[in-house]
């Protein structure tokens, strides 16, 4: 293996691969292009092109895609070669500035929510240039966004885009008011924590729940699962620790800053987290990172789960998303910093954020939504459906002392004129990172903790970047009239507090009680998947959207009906995967076990053996009542699903899948996990919970 400084971003074509290939003026206006999105011209993609080209084929390419992350959620590609016929039947490798810029890869399939027909199924993919093109089993694939002929956003990238150019418009008007001339643009910038479970291939196969849904749809808990919390930090086991080393150096190879790796609290879970980069390319890189962890599992004969709840009764997977903003120039604009302007312009930015988290938590809550995160959020492992914000004691005690125009006084005693003026120098992590928030700030970053494992990052930053730049927005707006900047920012402050502390929680957010406390303060409580999206075409949140651009009023009912009918096709699949489970093997093998028994007692009885009742009897009336049970759930669930099927509209359907059809999938799920724990595993037709979370030994 190569170093890793020479390893990393081999496969990338990354600036100092520019800087290295092209001629130093198109250097110049693709960084342009990149820093300042000025547009690029024919001239220059075609060099930009022929240089990419030539950088891909010396690495062994043949083909390029236009690499595009559809409204699924997933990532696309359509290969086409560089090869082109010349006259004298022979051929060459060509790829021109226009083929660079622009593709058309019809993805006619793809969910639209209505965007297209399929007789006008022209899509149209178009090069993002500030994020890299890279070698992927040599194909070229050059991130690019996804639209329809008429323009619509078809895809994750383009939303999010917009969504970065609103909060970059709104923080460059506060970032000015405080001095800040040098800078040119603002940019969100994300780390993404990955959770993930590793387990072994052979037993992964034989469970159909897994190969068709991504989870277990059946299994009783194991006698030691992560009670004693022995797997979280632990030493990794040989084939984990070879497989996390092939993952980095995937990974370093694509330019991607993997720096954390570690065992997580369940048995077989794990995670990795990278550096901070900008939000776009953050996403770019974390879908190429869930597919490299799946890639390489197989590899090493283990498949990668990045379902969120892959197992009732053990800790699901997350993807903590560490959001801030930076100046071009290198400034975190969460850094409270140490002088009084760096102070005053600080807590601008935090109020927004507070504003912003209270105002629209349903759209916090929705770009966390999913049928697979339902069974997560909640849980005892992971935030509640509630959202909450914690900023820790030192900082809540700041923004009292302002809200109540009293001295600040902190922990040693001292006190401190709050005039909007100064905050204490709070260290990075000034106090014990609240693991049970949502939403947490985290020393110069929010950490948004409700996504989940297999969802886009993109969701969540779309939604984080508008809601931040609209508030951005009113204080900008309010400042730029004000004559003395301290004390206007001083009225933010208390005007802020006082309209959204409710949003502020440092307790237990796993604690009962909180959901009593956010009841009380009128915080939304949207459990399901299906209750959050109801609200994302609300009046409010049209207008929001439309204001700055990042979605129009169609592109959002367009997404409301894929996340319907996206939620509906799962519930669908995981029921049915249920139905054929129980009636073609869970089923027939208990009848056989119980058949088994009830023979062994009629022998003792037939051989003189004289007792009131055996043993064998007994274990056959469990296993019996237990089957006629799921039986009947079956039966039922097979009803559920037909009247299901009957139902057109997208959201009614969602509806009743989620109202309907899950809560008979969990009637189905008790009596044939009380089956199993009562049968000899040799009976069991699956791996065991037991046998799949210990299923890598070594």
């Amino acid at each position: 293996m190569k170093n890793v400084p020479e390893l990393f971003g081999s496969l990338c074509f990354n600036e100092a691969t520019m800087k290295a290939r092209l001629p130093k003026e198109t250097y110049k206006a693709l960084k342009r292009t990149i820093d300042e999105n000025v547009p690029l011209s024919e001239d220059v993609a075609t060099i930009v092109a022929n240089a990419m080209k030539d950088w891909a084929i010396e690495l062994g390419a043949t083909h390029y895609t236009h690499w595009f992350q559809p409204m699924t959620g997933a990532t696309a590609e359509k290969h086409d070669s560089f090869i082109a016929p010349t006259d004298d039947g022979r051929a060459i490798m060509e790829f021109s500035g226009k083929e660079l810029i622009k593709g058309e890869p019809d993805a006619s399939s793809f969910p639209n929510g209505g965007l297209r027909a399929t007789f006008e199924a022209r899509g149209y993919t178009a090069w993002d240039p500030t994020s890299y093109a890279f070698i992927k089993e040599g194909i070229l694939c050059i991130p690019t966004a996804f639209c329809s002929y008429g323009g619509h956003a078809l895809d994750k990238k383009t939303p999010l885009l917009r969504s970065m150019e609103a909060v970059s418009e709104q923080a460059m008007r506060i970032v000015k008011l405080f001095g800040m001339e040098n800078v040119k643009q603002i940019t969100s910038t994300v780390g993404a924590e990955q959770e993930y479970f590793l387990i072994d291939k052979e037993a992964a196969y034989k469970r159909k729940d897994i190969t068709y849904t991504g989870r277990t749809l059946f299994g009783s808990n194991p006698p030691k699962g992560q009670e004693l919390d022995d797997h979280y930090f632990g030493v990794l086991k040989g084939r984990v620790a070879a497989y996390m080393k092939e993952v980095n150096e995937e990974l370093w190879k694509l330019g991607i800053l993997a720096k954390t790796q570690h065992n997580e609290v369940a048995p077989a879970q794990h995670e990795l987290a990278p550096i901070f980069v900008t939000t776009n390319l953050a996403t770019d890189q974390n879908q190429l990172t869930m597919e490299i962890l799946k890639k390489v599992a197989l590899k090493h004969g283990m498949v990668c789960l990045l379902h969120e709840k892959p197992f009732e009764g053990v800790n699901g997977s997350g993807k903590h998303n560490n959001w801030s903003l930076s100046t071009d120039t290198g400034v975190n604009l969460l850094n409270p910093g140490k002088t009084p302007s760096e102070n005053a312009q600080f807590l601008v930015f935090l109020c927004a954020v507070i504003a912003a988290a209270d105002e629209y938590q349903a759209l916090f809550r929705i770009s966390a939504a999913s049928a697979g995160n339902d069974h997560r959020l909640g849980a005892a492992e992971a935030p509640p459906a509630v959202m909450s914000m914690f900023l820790g004691e030192d900082l809540d005690a700041v923004l009292s002392a302002i809200e109540n125009d009293r001295p600040y006084k902190d922990k040693e005693g001292a006190k401190m004129d709050t005039g909007a003026t100064v905050i204490p120098d709070l260290p990075k992590d000034n106090t014990d990172r609240n693991r049970t928030s949502p939403f947490a700030f985290t020393g110069n970053k929010f950490e948004f903790r409700m996504v989940g494992s297999n969802q886009s990052i993109a969701d969540a930053n779309i939604v984080i970047n508008t809601t931040v730049a609209k508030e951005l927005d009113d204080f900008a707006t309010y400042l730029e009239g004000q004559d003395n900047l301290v004390e206007a920012v001083h009225e933010i402050v208390k005007k802020t507090m006082r309209m959204h502390r409710r949003i502020i929680f440092n307790g237990n957010g796993y604690d009962d009680a909180w959901l009593k406390e956010a009841e009380r303060r009128e915080l939304l409580n949207l459990p399901t998947t299906v209750d959050a999206v109801e609200h994302l075409l609300d009046d409010e949140n049209i207008e929001l959207y439309e204001k700055y651009g990042v979605y129009t009023r169609e592109e959002l009912e367009a997404n409301y009906d894929i996340y319907m009918e996206n939620y509906a096709k799962i519930i669908h699949i995981e029921a049915s995967s249920m139905i054929k489970m129980s009636q073609k093997e869970i089923i027939p093998m208990a009848i056989e076990y119980a058949k088994e028994l009830c023979d062994a007692g009629n022998a003792k009885r037939a051989s003189g053996i004289e007792m009131s009742t055996f043993a064998e009897d007994d274990l056959a009336k469990k296993i019996s009542k237990q089957t006629e049970r799921l039986y009947k759930a079956t039966e039922a669930l097979e009803l559920a699903v037909l009247e299901a099927e009957t139902i057109t509209e997208s959201d009614k359907a969602a509806r009743f899948y989620c109202d309907k059809v899950l809560p008979v999938m969990e009637k189905l799920r008790k009596p044939a996990d009380t089956i199993e724990f009562a049968s000899p595993r040799y009976k069991w037709p699956y791996p065991t919970y037991g046998d799949l979370l210990l299923s890598v030994k070594e």
